[in-house]
């Protein structure tokens, strides 16, 4: 095993927390600003990317960070040691109302590719890079972009998601449409790409925007009821600065005609 191996439990059910013990030596990394609390015996250390490049150097640090910086992530992240003689915890908080998704990635090949932004912390050794979409369309059109987080190692790690979150198996050949926003995390073997919504009614007075996220199987997907994007529309449209409408070609003309206009 090259992932230290931890302990951990998750409180709270909207706003959750994930509370990591550790045995003396071990070590969890964190995205910075995730920190809740922790007790005695353990050190906290600034390191540039991962961890997974200390010992290359300048450069090998250099060029960890800087794919994490592509992925949405900061350019550093915050590692806590135990130094102390027995167990002691340490614990992160999500930073927006959901879930905290744990993954044992020594049960998904070693891989799960998850939607920017979404990593929280994971056992020292997991490596956090960067996945490109192969499909140029599902990179322009698919809502996350080209770049999305490639989370490897055979340890635990946790992400999390808004809202519910809702885990699918799918065996080979099943599909499943989701909504582009709405896509969490999935194993390596699931094919990602994007659909055309059919119907121009659809399109232009739907409101779901003019793709939907196409996931085939076999594989595991991590679906979110509640996106970061579309909680800050909603909280927007209510203050006057955002459209009621998501994805609606006439989305605008949707709120002069229910009063919101501006």
């Amino acid at each position: 095993m090259q992932n230290h191996e931890i302990d951990y439990k998750i409180y709270g059910e909207e706003l959750q927390y994930v509370e990591i013990e550790l045995d003396p030596g071990e070590t969890a990394i964190a995205e910075s600003g995730s920190f809740l609390m922790m007790e005695d015996g353990i050190r906290m250390n600034t390191i540039f990317g991962d961890g997974r490049n200390q010992e290359k150097g300048f450069m090998g640090k250099l060029f960890s960070a800087g794919k994490r910086l592509l992925t949405g992530e900061s350019l550093f992240m915050t590692a806590f040691t135990n130094e102390g003689g027995g167990k002691s915890k340490v614990s992160f908080a999500s930073p927006y109302t959901g879930k905290i998704i744990p993954l044992d990635l020594s049960q998904y090949d070693g891989k799960i590719i998850a939607q920017k932004d979404s990593f929280l912390c994971a056992a020292m050794g997991v490596t956090i890079g960067i996945e490109l979409q192969r499909k140029l369309g599902t990179g322009i059109f698919g809502g996350e972009g080209f770049i999305m987080q490639r989370i490897e190692g055979d340890g635990l790690a946790f992400v999390h998601a808004g809202g519910f979150v809702k885990e699918i198996e799918l065996g080979v050949g099943e599909t499943l449409r989701v909504d582009t926003g709405c896509v969490v995390a999935y194993t390596g073997r699931i094919d990602f790409d994007i659909e055309f919504i059919k119907g121009i009614k659809n399109m232009v007075f739907g409101g779901e925007g003019l793709f939907y996220a196409v996931l085939r199987g076999p594989g595991k997907v991590w679906v979110q009821s509640l996106p970061i994007s579309r909680l800050a529309a909603r909280l927007m449209s209510f203050t006057g600065a955002g459209r009621r409408e998501e994805g609606s070609l006439l989305g605008g003309l949707g709120n002069i005609l229910d009063g919101d206009g501006y």
